[in-house]
């Protein structure tokens, strides 16, 4: 579609199915944008308003309602000149106007990268979808007149765009069912990336449209006449694929390779006469067994139904891909959720026609806060929706026959969030078709999955490593997150009480207005980060403890006690204590902590080699002791001394087993002919226990020296 010179093209359009009132508020809005616009030129020529113009003729094309059109004619008013939200408020109300907002980029924020500022703007953009999905029609407008006019920009450019465009908005066209514009942009992209293939490609093709037009009216007429012999009414419509679909399928082969170059669309009355067609369409061309598919029955995630079938054709055996559905379905494969305007201004009733559609496409954009709500910024927002973008899917059905979609190469630890984030994180195991199976089991179509779900959700951050779906990754992010925090936090407190134990003050005597004189001093927002920064290592509980107590206006420090100057260990502080790899200090052990910034508090055997370095830092060190009940298992390190014989290293892992003590992980390496060097990582819950342990390998005949690393 060329660029307007007028708007007597949208007004006509509109004016076939809006009321005059609304017809007339569209060309205010027209003369509003020209004003504001007034002096803007476009790198392709022409004033600038002749742009959002275009974008609102291609949205009327699917019938969008008034609103949109003003929107879509004002959406770069905000962005690029002086005129601002409560302008367009004023002029055409709330509605537009944030739709507008929706649409306009971040181009007025400054951020760290271009790569930043893309994501913040997609996000915005994404979380204003979710308001008003009509926003995203406008983006898809917008984008598609974009890469028509962008000719006149600089090749890199145009290939950035492109790249931009084929990652982000062309599968978001698929996502919500608008196919036509979907198809368009990535042969826009295309022809923009690699211009030389794609006019080889096309004239290629164009030579063999040439030598089969006639072939391929006769087999459509074929079609056409078995459907009337069996008193099917539908109407059959040759198609050729489109040319970047062609493109990605010529990987790796020959154009003449390509078999199912051309398709046909069979357009029946209802769902009986789809099947009685394929049943038509099979009886005049052999099928191809494996593909045939049915998503009448089992429909897309954007809602788009159809029979799929590909059959040998009478020339050749070409393969010829055969598409039969309702004149509906055809509507919803050709405009997806846009479609739902199309029906309300004809007056029908949308929401029945297309209820699922929608249902389907809301679903999405429920998906797309909950992944935003638990993302840690805009950058991983943007990535797990390129995630839930490019679903190559499968269905399985959950113990009561329920079908779930889910993409390709999902595990069954994804189909529980996909059933509800509490599952998924409550998980502890399941069972495909009623066999136990491990969580990270890649999942088939037709199996049915049962989740077992434990009392309290328990994520671990190893399920990050075998999980694919986007829901799943950022409500394990999440909660990980949050439970750091909040080990973090208590940690802090812990510091903080054991650290002004030295000035006899105790947290609960700390008053709000010192705390507030605290935090202002830290250029902190509340007392609870300032824990928090205690527990995980950023701030040192010595240096927050003085502070407190110089600004309490107490000089006095007292010698505590050992027990009260050191920090108990209970085995229950969470993800911000770590056990040093390099001593693995048990329960029992003397101990010393250091203060990271990276890891929180690591705990160190006293005798540890590298304690002696630590100390040099002493205002990062913190005296501990174990408390008298500790809880959960430790990793401990014992090196033997093995004759090399055949089987030792079986004996000394079950000896180890009868002891009831896990292996962690083990190493061996033959000194020599005669002996062997085992190292063992084990977990015990104490020195008792390991103690116990080496007692019983020193009895075998085969270990001649046992010690702990």
């Amino acid at each position: 579609m060329a660029t307007p010179t007028s708007i007597n093209g949208l007004i006509e359009k509109t004016s076939a199915y809006l009321n005059p009132e609304q017809v007339e508020r569209i060309r205010q809005a027209f003369e509003f944008g020209a004003i504001a616009h007034e002096g803007q030129k476009r790198k392709a020529g022409g004033d600038y308003i002749w742009h959002p113009v275009a974008v609102a003729e291609i949205l009327a094309e699917y019938k969008l309602d008034h609103e949109s059109l003003i929107a879509a004619i004002l959406h770069d008013v905000v962005e690029d000149t002086p005129f601002t939200k409560e302008d367009i408020i004023e002029r055409f109300g709330e509605s537009v106007a944030d739709m507008v907002e929706g649409v306009t980029k971040l181009a007025k924020v400054q951020f760290a990268s271009a790569k930043e500022a893309k994501a913040e703007s997609f996000q915005k953009m994404m979380l204003a979808m979710s308001r008003d999905i009509r926003v995203i029609l406008i983006k898809l407008a917008d984008r598609l007149h974009n890469m028509r006019t962008m000719g006149a920009m600089r090749r890199d450019k145009q290939a950035r765009i492109a790249d931009e465009t084929l990652e982000i908005y062309a599968p978001i066209a698929a996502r919500l069912g608008i196919n036509a514009i979907r198809i368009e942009l990535e042969d826009l992209c295309f022809k923009a990336k690699y211009p030389f293939r794609h006019a080889v490609l096309e004239k290629r093709l164009q030579q063999v449209r040439g030598g089969r037009n006639e072939a391929l009216k006769q087999i459509a007429d074929t079609f056409q006449h078995r459907l009337d012999q069996d008193g099917i009414e539908g109407q059959v419509i040759g198609r050729e694929k489109h040319l970047y679909s062609l493109y990605r399928k010529m990987h790796g082969r020959k154009f003449s390779e390509i078999l199912d170059i051309f398709a046909f669309r069979i357009i029946v009355k209802d769902i009986d006469s789809c099947y009685r067609a394929l049943g038509s369409a099979h009886s005049l061309y052999k099928p191809l067994p494996l593909r045939i598919k049915d998503y009448i029955a089992v429909p897309k995630k954007n809602g788009y139904q159809s029979l799929h079938t590909t059959v040998m054709g009478p020339y050749n055996n070409a393969h010829l891909e055969v598409q039969i559905r309702t004149e509906q379905m055809h509507d919803v494969s050709e405009h997806g959720i846009a479609a739902h305007w199309q029906y309300k201004q004809e007056g029908e009733n949308g929401d029945n026609k297309l209820s699922q559609v929608d249902t389907l496409a809301q679903e999405w954009v429920k998906n797309l806060l909950e992944i935003q709500q638990s993302a840690g910024n805009s950058l991983d927002f943007l990535e797990n929706v390129k995630i839930d973008l490019f679903p190559e899917v499968i269905y399985v059905f959950t113990p009561k026959g329920d079908i779930i979609t889910l993409p390709r190469g999902a595990t069954a630890l994804d189909f529980a969030y996909a059933l509800h984030t509490d599952l998924g994180h409550a998980t502890i195991g399941c069972r495909i078709d009623k066999k136990a199976a491990p969580l990270r089991t890649m999942l088939e179509s037709g199996e049915s999955i049962q989740i077992i779900k434990g009392r309290h959700p328990a994520p671990q951050a190893s399920w990050l490593q075998f999980v694919t779906t986007a829901k799943a990754r950022t409500q394990i992010r999440h909660f990980m997150r949050h439970l750091k925090a909040t080990d973090a936090l208590n940690l802090g407190k812990r510091l903080l009480e054991s650290a002004l134990k030295a000035y006899q003050i105790k947290c609960t005597e700390i008053s709000e207005e010192l705390q507030q004189q605290i935090l202002d001093e830290l250029q902190l927002h509340n007392w609870q980060t300032l824990l928090e920064e205690i527990g995980s290592g950023n701030r040192m509980p010595q240096l927050v403890a003085k502070q407190i107590q110089h600004f309490s206006g107490s000089d006095q420090e007292v010698q505590a006690s050992l027990q009260d100057k050191t920090l108990p260990i209970t085995g229950t502080e969470g993800m911000v204590i770590h056990y040093a790899q390099c001593c693995h200090p048990l329960p029992g052990d003397n101990i010393l902590g250091f203060i990271s910034k990276e890891k929180g508090l690591v705990i160190h055997r006293d005798c540890c080699a590298n304690v002696k370095q630590l100390k040099t830092q002493p205002d990062k060190c913190i005296e501990l002791h174990w408390a008298d009940e500790v809880e959960g298992t430790y990793l401990a390190e014992l090196q033997l001394e093995v004759d090399n014989v055949r089987g030792s290293l079986g004996t000394i892992a079950s000896t180890i087993a009868s002891t009831n003590t896990d292996i962690d992980r083990v190493n061996s390496d033959d000194k020599d002919e005669s002996y062997s060097l085992m190292n063992f990582v084990i977990k015990v819950r104490d020195r008792v226990h390991l103690a116990q342990v080496m007692r019983v390998l020193k009895r075998l005949s085969i270990v001649q020296k046992i010690q702990r690393n």
